[in-house]
């Protein structure tokens, strides 16, 4: 799978670039603008414009994200599909994806809803953490049922997740809804534990290298410019985690496409077989 993906990668690099500097740069870019330089820093609350104007910014950018996906599917794919076609098979597709995100988003905010409760059980104001708010000190054994709860949950959503890698090809190719949880959950059997070291890895790897290329800019960015500067540094540092983000997202959504169509060849492999042998015997 990673041969076959170097492989679209070395032939239609530039392009499936394009789309991910469109569809995945430039809208989390705007994002970051935003909060560099409008939304104060915390405790201080934004004013409820700008609040409602991050909202809106953070749809757009996961919208935009999610046409970008579906394009670059499309165009890694399948070899004949040039830039024009796949923007058309996504905007054909948008809205059953966006409507299966929005499901599969509900089902991670029920899995993460006990967490809020006992946290709001030992009197912690959740909102206020979430912006960025000190709280105070929470019990140890609460602190321990809550971080034991959070662990199982996120190894439950690793292998959810890492079984769903071909999820929104099947939405772009075999025109699924809802139903394209349980076809790509069919296709990626057998496949589950090295699925999830893939998707380990990845995120391991996304993590690192995102996290020390916005660390060593901001503080080249930082001695720069000064101290003083600190919406600019901040805005810099932003863009090229995000650039590489971007790089690694791109490789990734590849290495899903590819999966895709190697997964249903080998279906319709067993399938071939299978008849084979119904008819011999």
């Amino acid at each position: 799978m990673w041969d076959r993906t170097m492989e679209v990668l070395n032939g239609r690099g530039g392009m499936l670039a394009g789309i991910a500097v469109l569809a995945l740069f430039v809208p989390a870019a705007i994002s970051a603008a935003i909060t560099a330089y409008a939304i104060p820093v915390p405790p201080a609350a934004p004013a409820p414009g700008i609040a409602a104007l991050g909202a809106l910014v953070t749809i757009a950018v996961l919208v935009a994200a999610l046409w970008g996906q579906l394009c670059i599917i499309a165009a890694s794919s399948d070899s004949a599909v040039g830039t024009v076609e796949a923007r058309r098979l996504a905007n054909r597709r948008l809205v059953p994806a966006i409507l299966l995100a929005l499901g599969l988003a509900a089902i991670m905010v029920v899995a993460m809803l006990p967490v809020v409760v006992l946290l709001t059980l030992a009197g912690v104001d959740v909102v206020a953490m979430m912006q960025g708010v000190r709280q105070t000190a929470v019990a140890p054994g609460m602190t321990l049922l809550v971080s034991a709860y959070t662990l199982a949950a996120c190894v439950v959503l690793l292998f959810a997740g890492a079984r769903m890698l071909p999820l929104y090809a099947v939405v772009l190719h075999e025109r699924r809804g809802l139903g394209a949880i349980a076809r790509s959950w069919r296709l990626t059997r057998r496949h589950t534990w090295r699925l999830v070291g893939v998707t380990l890895l990845f995120f391991i790897v996304l993590g690192i290298a995102t996290s020390a290329a916005q660390s060593v800019g901001g503080l080249i960015v930082r001695i720069i410019l000064g101290a003083d500067a600190r919406a600019t540094v901040g805005f810099v540092a932003a863009l090229i985690g995000q650039a590489m983000s971007t790089a690694l997202t791109l490789v990734a959504i590849v290495f899903s496409a590819q999966l895709y169509v190697a997964l249903v060849g080998r279906e319709a492999r067993l399938a071939e077989r299978a008849g084979a042998d119904r008819i011999a015997a």
